[in-house]
């Protein structure tokens, strides 16, 4: 029965779509509304690359929605200073990265638990970014990084998708294959599953623990990236509970917050599922509350799974 725990999630993905498509209005079922919840998916599927290989280490990381708004104030004022779009897409990457490596440098070096470390980065990171941004949106030059993910023009309509939806699927396939055929993927899946086996092989757990925390944090700096490209502006408020929905995203996907298990095209999926459903209430005029609720059960749902999955596995 394995197959059926590895189409878990598209099975899942199909009989949400369906629901909704018998329930909601016509227009949810439109080419329009599916390139839009394509470009939605889009910011929390990209962040949900660097998380898959958080939690598939046995680690968390609650600082991503923070991280997603330095970005975007970073991005923003690179290139209100007259800075290139090239040079703010970089430095938008490098800013999540540098709080990624921080938070796996305090985790190894220091040896506190990742759940108190990113916690009070989330706190930190935020703060950081309403400061630079001097508590206020920051308004930036038109360029070609608002083209990424918006509404694709008539004579672009052969790309079915934005520029920004293409790169992280490309990406996707970047770190599936990285996950599971090299020395650095097995890395991670090894301490996930039992970090002390992993240190007695040889691992250098310290060192990878800090690479892929560091890779987290620049996937989280990419999705604030397209999210940049969203609003066209850098907004230090931005992103407010985006962790909650990457790491619904990956778990739904087949992660395990034991670590060991995880799938990128999963949590791909998983982040696919969470915006068809938000899509979906949205479409048939539900307030904002029911979605919250929705979502929080997903949550509570997903982990619950999790756990269940588990205890079948050291029962038998």
């Amino acid at each position: 029965m394995r197959w059926v725990g590895r189409l878990g999630p598209v099975i899942g993905l199909v009989v949400v779509y369906g629901l909704f498509a018998l329930i909601a209005p016509e227009s949810f079922t439109t080419v329009r509304n599916l390139e839009t919840i394509a470009r939605q998916t889009a910011i929390v599927g990209m962040a949900a690359l660097g998380m898959t290989l958080i939690i598939v280490m046995g680690g968390i990381d609650l600082s991503v929605g923070s991280t997603v708004a330095l970005s975007t104030v970073v991005v923003a004022g690179w290139l209100q200073a007259g800075g290139s779009p090239w040079g703010a897409m970089v430095a938008g990457v490098a800013a999540g990265g540098l709080v990624g490596a921080v938070n796996g440098v305090v985790i190894t070096r220091l040896r506190v638990v990742p759940f108190i470390v990113t916690l009070g980065s989330l706190l930190v990171v935020r703060g950081v970014a309403k400061g630079l941004a001097r508590e206020q949106k920051i308004d930036a030059p038109a360029s070609w990084l608002e083209e990424l993910l918006a509404v694709l023009p008539d004579e672009q309509r052969w790309m079915v998708v934005p520029p920004g939806v293409w790169l992280m699927l490309a990406l996707a396939v970047l770190v599936a294959v990285g996950l599971r055929f090299t020395r650095f993927g097995k890395h991670t899946i090894a301490i996930g599953s039992n970090e002390a086996t992993a240190r007695l092989c040889g691992v250098a757990v310290e060192r990878v623990k800090t690479l892929v925390y560091t890779v987290g944090g620049a996937f989280a700096g990419l999705a604030g990236v397209l999210q940049f490209s969203r609003l066209t502006v850098g907004d230090p408020t931005v992103a407010l509970g985006l962790e909650l929905d990457v790491i619904a995203a990956v778990v739904i996907g087949g992660g395990s917050l034991a670590g060991g298990e995880g799938s990128v095209w999963g949590s791909l999926v998983g982040a696919l599922i969470m915006t068809v459903i938000r899509s979906g209430c949205s479409q048939m005029g539900l307030p904002n509350w029911v979605q919250e609720i929705v979502t929080g059960g997903i949550i509570v749902a997903a982990v619950a799974l999790d756990r269940l999955r588990h205890r079948r596995a050291l029962a038998t």
